[in-house]
């Protein structure tokens, strides 16, 4: 089974009617539409083997993290038959959607990193388009509301869900960063037609960020941070010379005290695969959760207005 961390369809609660949330400072074009809803409802979707690691990914993440897993179930979550046991996890660094398929997963299914709720699916799914996206999944029903999924430049893929019914997720403490890689190639592109849709705005672009924070001591690399209604977007321009396990997380999370977090991560076996690194006021380690999920773990995050 295909086991790429932060992938596929979420099932959990979820709001079809809240409140749209914009970042703090936003760019919002005078009639655009907004199509966020909050960075509480844009979960990492992450695939597992079997129903024995998805309880050893839930207890070990939560033990790490707070907060608390939902009711696990059995679900038809594909356009074709399919069936996934899946389980919502709700922390306060952010949601995660656990899922482990008891039948083969029908493609393109399992290379989406995140789901993004939307206010409206078709008019969503059209903005992305608009803005350069490609629809590689157009959208479907399922038990509980409606999906589709796009890929913008540099292969970075992603569902947009919407819930027939609205519930509510609790607000973050704090909001978890999407870490997208992509090349010198496709940055620019990528980072304009994500700002277009999202009505986002880049608070940093750092052309000599510190390498170190990619394992690359003693060179440098273009850091992009984006912040908008979905949240934080942390794009890491390379040239794909990533020494392991750099490239393989999708997510950062924020807690207020790094080393207090990797004291519990270790407690409930949560393997440390790159130590702590400090650099730009900000200190980050890499680890791997049970089932093979890899995050990326950081304090005093630093989304400053720098541009050089």
């Amino acid at each position: 089974m295909n086991r790429m961390p932060g992938c596929f369809l979420r099932v959990c609660v979820a709001t079809a009617g809240a409140s749209v949330f914009v970042a703090a400072g936003a760019a919002q074009d005078a009639g655009k539409a907004v199509f966020s809803v909050g960075p509480q409802y844009d979960t990492t979707h992450v695939y597992v083997a079997s129903a024995g690691e998805m309880d050893a990914l839930v207890t070990s993440f939560t033990a790490t993290f707070g907060g608390s897993a939902g009711k696990r179930g059995l679900a038809d979550v594909t356009p074709f038959p399919s069936s996934a046991l899946s389980q919502v996890v709700l922390t306060p660094v952010g949601p995660l959607s656990v899922f482990a398929f008891q039948t083969p997963v029908p493609y393109p299914f399992g290379e989406e990193r995140t789901g993004y709720l939307v206010t409206d699916m078709d008019t969503a799914v059209k903005a992305a388009r608009a803005s350069g996206a490609a629809v590689i999944v157009a959208p479907f029903k399922d038990p509980i509301g409606m999906d589709a999924i796009v890929e913008w430049p540099g292969g970075v893929k992603m569902q947009f869900y919407w819930h027939f019914k609205s519930s509510i997720n609790p607000e973050l403490e704090a909001i978890p960063e999407n870490r997208v890689y992509v090349s010198a190639d496709r940055a620019d592109e990528f980072v304009r037609e994500w700002v277009s849709f999202s009505g986002g705005r880049v608070v940093e672009d750092l052309r000599n960020a510190d390498a170190g924070e990619i394992g690359r001591a003693g060179e440098t690399y273009r850091r992009i941070r984006i912040t908008s209604g979905f949240g934080k977007m942390e794009v890491l321009v390379t040239d794909g010379h990533l020494p392991y396990p750099f490239g393989r997380e999708v997510t950062g999370y924020e807690v207020p005290n790094l080393g207090a977090t990797l004291a519990k991560a270790e407690v409930a076996g949560v393997k440390v695969l790159a130590p702590v690194y400090r650099s730009g006021g900000r200190e980050s380690a890499i680890l791997e959760f049970p089932g093979g999920y890899v995050v990326e773990v950081h304090s005093a995050a630093d989304y400053g207005l720098r541009r050089r």
